[in-house]
């Protein structure tokens, strides 16, 4: 029987409690309406891979942006939206993969009578970008959507 509770190995692996880990509400430079997003996995070099749980109110979504080495969503819980800048915009539900292409420019977020979740995971490059944020998604853009 191993000793409870279990924290931390001499060297390596680590368990993170939630209290250990940052959650914040998103900036207003980075999105519109309330989101929260709740850090997973921060970068430790020589790791660039980082993972968030973002928490989307309804109508909440990104701005346009971009990822250098692209970026792939995991739609844990509610109904939301991803579009493609030029293209129309497409709903995603729980279960749902995206992967969006290294340069995509694109924004996600939650339709108008839910709230959405996900986890973002994406990969900085070797200047420590993983996010190029853009212009906020209007209402005429968002409108279509719900």
């Amino acid at each position: 029987m191993r000793p409870f509770p279990l924290r931390a190995y001499s060297a390596g692996m680590k368990i993170l409690s939630t209290r250990e880990r940052a959650c914040k509400q998103g900036p207003e430079a980075w999105f519109t309406g309330m989101v929260w997003m709740d850090s997973i996995v921060e970068p430790t070099a020589p790791a660039r891979g980082q993972a968030v749980l973002v928490t989307f109110a309804p109508r909440a979504r990104t701005a346009w942006h971009t990822h250098p080495l692209g970026q792939t969503l995991y739609i844990v819980t509610g109904v939301g939206w991803v579009q493609k800048r030029g293209q129309a915009a497409i709903e995603i539900r729980p279960g749902d993969v995206v992967v969006i292409a290294a340069g995509e420019d694109h924004w996600h977020g939650a339709e108008a009578g839910h709230t959405m979740v996900h986890l973002a995971l994406q990969e900085a490059d070797e200047t420590g970008v993983n996010v190029r944020w853009g212009e906020a998604v209007t209402e005429e853009q968002y409108g279509g959507t719900g």
